[in-house]
């Protein structure tokens, strides 16, 4: 908002459209979580942007005036090639693949007077200032457990802890697989909050050490409850005291006070006990300098491989034939907003925001409502313009409508992205307003048929039957679980008291089954024909968490010096690779190529 109310205010209102682009994208990656680690999940991002920004405005002048349509089509083509093979790497990744693109597209068609470089910076400029104010301004979940720049750390490290106790109450019900997911996202979340980039090492205050040895200790909690839930047995009720009262000391910054009188029948409850009584400890007790929480990140040749891999290839594809078809179509027909189709195509064809049918849906209804609200607005306001509503005489329906329409837009973005046709209208009313204050006319309806025209080039293109181009996506997340899992079922087997090689192993294993189990829901809600492809690895993940959680009981059980694997325990580890080992040779035989 106030970048681009200065540039209104100096006259330059077109200097402002980059900047409010920039920060319309932080608003959109940012999310409920560490301020820590919104550096990269809203900086690299921005930073791609920036990129595509100045590559954008360099792209028309490539190849002969006579063909510089068709050459630009296929610039942006094989840019989106690029961009979508490295969007598979990971979340941050998808958002600087999707910002580059975008913003690629957009510095290609927008008609602005600024140079490439002038876009990029104040871009940058935008972005940086919705970062900033990310960072120093006090959540609205505000506690009394410390300094308030630790708040969504503090949250998600409370929130292990309450997982830890649902999960509890639920075992032995038809609830407990469902509890134990959600113990599994609650540490991937606090992980990424804590592990977030700094300058040094170690943590460097008082309260951040304490968070992570806050954190530490729920780990063997956590453990001890995955098992517990295994077995399979109703627990009494006074088990899930203890991490009910250790998520509010984390909360509130309180000590944990007393913990309920211990249960130590059997090595799981036992386990459970050990680990309040650490937990107590680590409260009451200052921390010392603490590590960062173990994340194992991949290097860069590991990523490229990843990236240009089957499962990258394929989304690249895709992306690229979503980008350059889109936007051959409308340059073909001489569009004076012709960047809105491949835009648009480049935001749909993103598999993040839910399943493809289901986003095609909501860009549409959302676009068709953002334009009616856009048109109406200014309806209004034109009227009041006609009727001699003026300041200093100068008609309202100008810069300044479109600035106070940008600002409530961005102020909405954060809640609009609970569901993607919320989002849609809002970004639709911001973007037609920068249009506006761009300098070009108002086209809202021509927004919508364009949108709905990219909306069936993406719908076509993303069930185009592509000979090798089928289920990659999904294959490539499930053999990462099942080599997580079998590293993971090793070291508990070969080293059972090493408990952080054990804790690093547990988490990388859980955390990649999540990632299998996200990609496989997404496809089962598919339609048939891309849904039918990978329905064969529905078996390998459920042998695959049934594996896991096994392996977690196992390494409870061995924690103890002196205890040896039950039979039981042995046998079901047995038969449940072997019932991995089927179900992966079944989804080999299911018509995925490999």
């Amino acid at each position: 908002m106030l970048p681009l109310l200065l540039a209104v205010i100096d006259d330059r209102p077109t200097a402002g459209v980059p900047a409010a682009l920039g920060a319309m994208f932080a608003g959109i990656n940012d999310r409920p979580g560490g301020r820590r680690s919104s550096v990269s999940r809203v900086g690299i991002p921005a930073l791609a942007g920036g990129a595509g920004l100045l590559i954008g405005s360099v792209l028309p002048a490539v190849g002969p005036p006579e063909a510089a349509s068709f050459v630009l089509a296929v610039l942006l083509g094989l840019l989106g090639l690029v961009a979508g093979a490295l969007s598979s790497t990971g979340p941050v990744a998808s958002a600087c693949g999707t910002q580059l693109l975008v913003a690629a597209v957009v510095g290609a068609g927008m008609p602005l007077p600024e140079s490439g470089g002038e876009r990029a910076l104040l871009f940058l400029a935008g972005a940086g200032w919705a970062l900033f104010l990310r960072l120093v301004l006090p959540s609205r979940r505000r506690t009394a457990g410390g300094p308030y720049r630790y708040d969504g750390e503090r949250e998600a490290v409370a929130s292990v802890y309450a997982a830890v106790a649902e999960l509890l109450r639920a075992a032995g019900g038809t609830r407990a697989p469902a509890r134990r997911a959600a113990l599994s996202a609650a540490l991937d979340q606090a992980q990424d909050a804590l592990s977030g980039p700094r300058l040094r090492r170690y943590a460097r205050s008082a309260a951040e050490r304490r968070l992570h040895a806050q954190y530490t200790a729920a780990l063997p909690l956590a453990e001890a409850a995955t098992a517990l839930a295994w077995a399979g047995e109703p627990l009494p009720g006074r088990v899930a005291e203890g991490p009910l009262r250790l998520a509010h000391a984390v909360r509130t910054g309180s000590p944990c006070g007393p913990l309920p009188a211990a249960v130590r029948a059997g090595a799981g409850l036992r386990a459970l006990d050990d680990a309040l009584l650490a937990a107590a400890e680590a409260f009451d007790h200052r921390a010392g300098q603490s590590l960062r929480p173990a994340r194992r990140r991949p290097g860069l040749v590991p990523l490229l491989r990843r990236a240009f891999g089957p499962a990258g290839r394929e989304y690249g594809f895709r992306v690229a034939l979503c980008c350059g078809i889109s936007a051959a179509v409308a340059l073909g027909l001489d569009h004076e907003h012709w960047y809105w189709m491949p835009a648009t195509a480049v935001f749909l064809v993103k598999p993040d925001l839910g399943p493809l049918v289901s986003r095609v849906l909501s860009r549409a209804a959302g676009t068709v409502v953002g334009a009616a609200v856009f048109a109406g607005l200014f309806a209004l306001v034109a009227g009041a313009s006609v009727a001699g509503v003026s300041v200093a005489g100068v008609s309202v329906a100008g810069p300044l409508v479109a600035v106070a329409a940008v600002a409530v837009c961005g102020a909405l973005i954060p809640v609009a992205t609970r569901h993607f046709a919320a989002q849609t209208a809002v970004v639709t009313v911001l973007v037609l307003s920068l249009v506006l204050l761009a300098g070009e006319p108002q086209a809202a309806w021509g927004r919508v048929v364009e949108s709905l025209t990219a909306c069936a080039i993406v719908l076509l293109a993303g069930h185009l039957p592509l000979p090798g181009q089928r289920g990659h996506r999904v294959r490539d997340a499930v053999d990462t679980a099942v080599a997580a899992a079998h590293r993971y079922l090793r070291h508990v087997l070969a080293h059972p008291q090493d408990g952080p090689g054990r804790g690093a192993l547990r988490r990388d294993a859980y955390r990649s089954l999540a990632v299998a189990r996200a990609a496989l829901d997404l496809s089962a809600a598919e339609l048939p024909p891309v849904a039918g492809r990978t329905a064969a690895f529905e078996e390998v993940a459920g042998a695959l968490e049934r594996l896991v959680d096994t392996t977690t009981a196992c390494a409870v059980h061995l924690h103890d010096p002196n205890a040896a694997l039950p039979p039981s325990h042995a046998e079901r580890i047995a038969a449940q690779l072997a019932d991995l080992d089927a179900a992966h040779r079944a989804s080999e035989r299911s018509g995925v190529p490999a």
